[in-house]
């Protein structure tokens, strides 16, 4: 049975003040791949952008059940590209979120996207791929990313669990 990530986190907090002086095995959160979500980021940018949209929605503070199922739905209703995302008006990107059920941060996280899109386009003509072109090595990919509006280290590295194989490529 997988347990709910605020559960996770609540339990590791209550276990670590009853008992300061033990070990206690931590509960972890479960780590997500792209083939999870039958995407594929080394065949281009569509797959890499999925990616990246999902891992945006995994590096926030809520259950990884609700950024999957958001990020399903954002899909289904073809907001599958930067352009998407930023044409949709910022009500109608607020009720898809509160559908996927980000009630208390659906507000900021349908601003983020906007920003965050409106970034991407604007740096890298929307274009994760041509990020990674631009890039020298995976620290400047990373840098490159937590640049965008919303996107920090735990999303940055979330995203990159998938890029190991094009920076890989590089050295071949």
């Amino acid at each position: 049975m997988s347990i709910p990530e605020g559960v996770a986190a609540c339990y590791n907090e209550y276990m670590s003040k009853q008992y300061p002086d033990q070990k206690i095995p931590q509960r972890q959160k479960p780590l997500h791949y792209a083939h999870d979500f039958d995407l594929d980021v080394m065949s281009g940018d569509d797959d890499m952008f999925r990616w990246f949209l999902l891992s945006y929605l995994f590096g926030k503070p809520i259950q990884s059940t609700v950024a999957a199922n958001t990020w399903k739905l954002l899909i289904a209703r073809k907001l599958d590209t930067p352009w998407a995302i930023l044409n949709t008006p910022h009500r109608s990107l607020v009720r898809l979120l509160d559908e996927g059920k980000y009630t208390r941060y659906d507000e900021t996280t349908a601003r983020a996207l906007h920003k965050c899109m409106e970034q991407l386009i604007k740096f890298y003509e929307g274009s994760l791929m041509l990020m990674y072109e631009s890039s020298k090595d995976e620290d400047e990919f990373s840098k490159r990313l937590q640049e965008l509006y919303g996107v920090g280290p735990k999303t940055a590295e979330i995203f990159m669990r998938e890029t190991d194989e094009l920076f890989a490529r590089r050295i071949e």
